[in-house]
């Protein structure tokens, strides 16, 4: 027997994708959790004195990419493990958020982030209608995101940048409901192996995890560009 076998028989869907928005919380715990403690110990600080920043970015992309792209070779364990080290590399970088917006309007961005992300997983999981057919023009419209946050670095939008910001909460509104959908086809996928399915809740608690923190990475910047 392989160390990823289980015996215990595959849940339902609905069982599965609860499951998969428990790792999701657990992963927005973690974050929240090693964001305040970074700031409260004053290592925050540290982190903006050396170039640790790039430094975390760098291995997020590696881990994110890392997780998609082996999540069917990796164990159980490994899979969450990969999970909770991005969503703690997260906390780290997110800790500078303390030093340059008011505990007020974190808690009002991510308040409204988890109103409009339950609405629209909402919608992704009890529509009829097929949301893959979005998928081109998701990724479409993912990539100007980047060009443009890209271009955004040396360069300054003006008026264009509250409309960068509402396109980029979209798309991501959009992609919320696109990936709990997901969530069905991947249990369907993946029903025959119980270890397998339980590494795709993993990646389908990443996709998730990353609408999330975008979707409330765009608000928060809707809401600062008013002052």
């Amino acid at each position: 027997m392989y160390p990823d076998s289980y015996s215990v028989k595959p849940c339902s869907v609905g069982r599965y994708t609860a499951k998969a928005f428990g790792w999701m919380f657990l992963g927005l715990a973690t974050t929240f959790i090693v964001m305040l403690a970074t700031y409260m110990t004053g290592i925050v600080t540290f982190l903006l004195s050396v170039p640790a920043m790039a430094v975390l970015a760098i291995l997020e992309l590696i881990t994110v990419f890392s997780l998609s792209a082996k999540i069917g070779k990796i164990s159980v364990g490994a899979s969450r493990l990969m999970f909770f080290f991005y969503a703690v590399l997260n906390g780290l970088a997110f800790s500078t958020y303390f030093l340059y917006f008011e505990v007020p309007a974190l808690v009002l961005a991510f308040g409204v982030t988890a109103a409009y992300f339950g609405i629209m997983a909402a919608v992704g999981y009890f529509t009829a209608v097929d949301l893959s057919r979005l998928r081109p023009i998701l990724l479409g419209g993912l990539v100007l995101l980047i060009l443009f946050n890209l271009l955004g670095m040396f360069f300054r939008f003006g008026g264009v940048e509250r409309l960068l910001c509402f396109g980029g909460a979209a798309i991501f509104l959009v992609f919320t409901a696109y990936d709990v959908q997901k969530i069905k086809a991947l249990h369907a996928a993946c029903s025959h192996d119980a270890a397998l399915l339980e590494k795709a809740s993993i990646f389908a608690a990443l996709q998730l995890y990353l609408d999330f923190i975008n979707l409330f990475l765009y608000i928060l910047r809707l809401f600062n560009s008013r002052d």
